[in-house]
């Protein structure tokens, strides 16, 4: 197969698996070419039979490199590291994602907790769906090795039984209301829409405010949301927009033609568990064009 057939085949996966082991669009754009760039320089004889494994084998170890050293560099930054949110609507630039593969912002979040092995394992079973075998070739570990990296992921992760998100169909509905919830000062609404051990994340990267720290529990976020609500109202020329952002309903908030932030929601049985909002304008830069 031609190179440039593997390239067109291939690089919406690559990117999207590439994506989902960094948190961060321009090193996933950045392990792609370069895994491209080296198959192109050498075309390996394994590639000729197995091009899908091979391909996710060498994008998974490249990703593993730059997780590690990100990691490090995180060490130094200003507040909350958030995941870089890309938009994902059919009129946006990153629409050719394949959604069905993406996890979800709140799954991109934990992610963060887990060793760069177990991240691969987890980012190739769930998102990618592949078996525990496939996934043993990829990362070079034992079949037993990955599925206890799996079940530790998960065990770091939290995740466990949980009610029912809101389907997506009508999450537009839902995030319509909280909205209008806080236009109108509506703190009771506001409140009722918040579980009771909600955690809103803000992430400014120092280069613009954002709380520091995580903040928990209903009183204290509803009071940073309106806060933060009342200063946006302050600029010139606010719009917010509901949009597809990660494969999920998300919100975009303009002054003019600044974002100035971008919201995503976890939420179970109806009731937010998790706010994410994110402010660092070096990861808004996708949603300045459309």
């Amino acid at each position: 197969m031609e190179i440039e057939e593997l390239y067109s085949q291939y690089k919406k996966l690559m990117l999207t698996l590439a994506y989902q082991m960094t948190g961060v669009w321009s090193d996933a754009e950045d392990a792609v070419q370069d895994v491209f760039l080296k198959v192109y320089n050498v075309n390996p004889a394994g590639l000729a039979e197995e091009p899908k494994a091979y391909l996710c084998k060498m994008v998974v170890n490249r990703c593993r490199d730059l997780y590690k050293s990100a990691r490090r560099r995180r060490e130094y930054y200003v507040g909350e590291w958030l995941p870089e949110p890309i938009p994902t609507a059919e009129s946006d630039p990153l629409h050719f994602i394949v959604r069905d593969e993406l996890l979800s912002y709140a799954v991109l979040v934990m992610l963060e907790k887990l060793s760069p092995a177990e991240r691969a394992v987890f980012v190739l079973r769930e998102a990618l769906g592949l078996e525990y075998g496939g996934i043993a070739e990829i990362i070079g570990k034992s079949e037993v090795n990955c599925r206890k990296l799996f079940s530790r992921a998960k065990v770091k992760m939290g995740t466990g039984a949980e009610e029912p998100d809101v389907i997506e169909s009508d999450k537009e509905i839902w995030v319509h209301r909280f909205l209008a919830a806080l236009e109108q000062d509506n703190t009771e609404q506001v409140i009722s829409m918040l579980a009771d051990d909600v955690v809103l994340i803000s992430d400014g990267g120092g280069k613009v405010f954002a709380a520091v720290r995580p903040i928990s529990q209903r009183d204290a976020v509803s009071k940073f949301l309106f806060g933060s609500f009342h200063k946006l109202y302050q600029q010139e020329g606010v719009q917010i927009e509901i949009s597809m952002i990660n494969g999920q309903t998300g919100v975009i908030f303009r002054a003019g033609e600044h974002i100035d932030s971008v919201a995503l929601f976890h939420t179970t049985g109806h009731l937010i568990r998790n706010i994410y909002l994110i402010r660092n304008p070096d990861k808004l830069r996708h949603f300045e064009h459309f």
